[in-house]
């Protein structure tokens, strides 16, 4: 079944800083899971320690939100997938920030999680404004282009490709594949190096 992102909305966390890097996201240390499952908890483990449990993903008014606004150079560093992993499984849908490193980018697209990049002031109010009150709707419209936060309507930038992969289900390439089984096995059908391990 083919899973298209159009829209989310939901409320929002603000994490304010630059170049948050991969390390910082997910540290290395948790790394060695053999699925990505519980990686969710251990998002800015160590920015969260050394916060002393005051970073926005442990404070109770962020808890269930599901959009994320960050500043510019969001996801630089190694291009561990565990980072977008982590913040999904943490429960974040879409990302709103001043610019994102391509590779966090790209595995953000595998997982469904559109990255999305308004102006620095736009950034910065949208975070302001969660600051002053978490319980704000937020709304990323991919069809429209436009994010949408209590009186606040800014345009939203992202390439025509990976928008046309969300807004039409493309980027879920395992869902693809699932929704063209038949077509799969009768091109699986006529190879020959296929059909010989299959006999």
């Amino acid at each position: 079944m083919v899973s298209e992102v159009k829209s989310v909305t939901g409320r929002g966390v603000p994490l304010v800083g630059n170049d948050v890097d991969t390390d910082r996201i997910i540290p290395a240390r948790f790394l060695k899971c053999v699925t990505f499952d519980g990686l969710g908890e251990h998002a800015f483990a160590d920015d969260r320690t050394q916060l002393n449990r005051q970073h926005p993903f442990d404070l109770p008014q962020y808890q269930g939100a599901n959009i994320l606004v960050v500043n510019g150079n969001f996801g630089c560093g190694s291009s561990r997938e565990h980072a977008p992993q982590a913040i999904s499984k943490w429960g974040i849908q879409a990302i709103v920030g001043e610019s994102f490193a391509e590779i966090f980018f790209g595995n953000c697209i595998a997982l469904g999680v559109p990255c999305v990049t308004v102006t620095p002031e736009v950034a910065k109010t949208l975070q302001a404004q969660l600051q002053a009150d978490p319980q704000r709707a937020l709304t990323v419209n991919l069809e429209t282009m436009q994010v949408t936060c209590g009186d606040l309507v800014a345009p939203i930038s992202m390439g025509d490709g990976p928008r046309q992969m969300f807004v039409t289900g493309q980027w879920d390439a395992t869902g693809q594949l699932v929704a063209q089984a038949d077509s799969t096995r009768q091109v699986a059908d006529r190879l020959p190096y296929i059909a010989w391990q299959a006999s």
